[in-house]
């Protein structure tokens, strides 16, 4: 094992069997070493800057029937929220009066947010506040993304959920792997910066489930990489099974920073949700950015893709200076500016 943590630090070329290995370890003094590798890796190759991203929750209207999503569209005790093109300008404009670079756009499927209207937002955004967008909408044609990259987006994360298309097909009734890859594609192609991520613990998931993750987001040079624990909805159909555990988030968090570098790695509000310190472990094992929830009280408490989501009744204010507080508490430093992605491409 000491060579493949020496491995992990020097390289980061680690094979399927070798994440295998890495992600069933579970002894905690291994598990700790994990970690510990990990987070030497981010520090080598990002620095302890922590990028925080200012995320605006703007419509639980979704199209799709994902089994997992609390926002499914079979679910009938949701109740239903659309912000106005207005409302959503003036969240992510106080977005960055506090100082945040980037303002992440984030929604169900909603079809009456079409690309014309996304770009409005965007360009009206990008009128007012000097920062960073990020979209977080889902699966949209080619040109839907061209549109919208032209009007100023920056960034588009689109995780993957899962690598295996199986477990994918049957997660996703009215979706298909082969078509998330290729709007993946086409955001690379638009010149976004492309985030993917996975859910840890989803039923029927295997630990080379998640190693075929850790490769697949190596394979596509993420810009961003998003993990999180499975958590289970009430009103799914997967209420009744177990949550993705902590420590496996954890690993895979490691992994990740492992084998892409460079990449930027939330340390997500569902790690948060699991365990009070959840976020502050999760930037202990490779993770590098947070994003804490601007999204208007009165809409927030409806944008339920799981249960008891952290801080979703706090005022922004107070929740943006207790991350701060929490990100200086481990020795790492709160970025400035829009914190684009480190990766060089041609």
């Amino acid at each position: 094992m000491d060579s493949l943590f020496e491995k992990a630090i020097e390289t980061g070329n680690l094979s399927r069997e070798e994440i295998i290995s890495l992600l069933s370890l579970d002894e905690k003094e291994s598990i700790a070493r994990l970690l510990a590798v990990a987070d030497q890796v981010r520090k080598e190759e990002c620095g302890d800057d922590v990028h925080i991203r200012g995320l605006i929750e703007f419509s639980n209207i979704c199209i799709r029937n994902c089994l997992y999503c609390g926002l499914r569209r079979e679910n009938n005790k949701v109740r239903r929220y659309r912000m106005s093109i207005d409302e959503v300008v003036e969240a992510a404009v106080k977005v960055g009066k506090y100082g945040v670079g980037t303002v992440v756009l984030q929604s169900g499927e909603d079809p009456w947010f079409t690309a014309e209207r996304m770009a409005e937002i965007i360009q009206k955004i990008k009128s007012k506040v000097v920062c960073a967008v990020t979209l977080c909408i889902g699966e949209r044609s080619s040109e839907d993304y061209r549109i919208m990259r032209e009007a100023g987006a920056d960034r588009f994360l689109l995780r993957h959920e899962t690598a295996n298309p199986e477990l994918y097909r049957r997660l996703h009734p009215d979706m298909s792997f082969v078509n998330r890859l290729c709007c993946l594609n086409n955001l690379r192609e638009h010149g976004y910066q492309v985030g993917a991520g996975n859910i840890v613990g989803l039923p029927g998931q295997s630990v080379a489930d998640l190693a075929d993750d850790a490769l697949f987001v190596k394979e596509l040079d993420a810009d961003m990489v998003g993990i999180g624990p499975f958590i289970p909805h009430p009103n799914t159909p997967l209420a009744n099974y177990p949550s993705g555990s902590l420590d496996m988030s954890l690993k895979m968090v490691a992994v990740v920073r492992i084998v892409t570098r460079n990449a930027l790695i939330p340390a997500t509000t569902a790690v948060g949700t699991v365990d009070p310190f959840g976020r502050e472990k999760a930037l202990m094992a490779g993770a590098n950015v947070v994003m804490p929830n601007f999204t208007p009280l009165e809409y927030r408490v409806h944008y339920e893709i799981y249960p008891a989501k952290k801080c979703i009744t706090e005022d922004p204010q107070h929740s943006l200076a207790d991350i701060r507080a929490r990100i200086e508490s481990i020795g790492r430093r709160v970025a400035t500016g829009p914190g684009h992605s480190p990766k060089k491409r041609l």
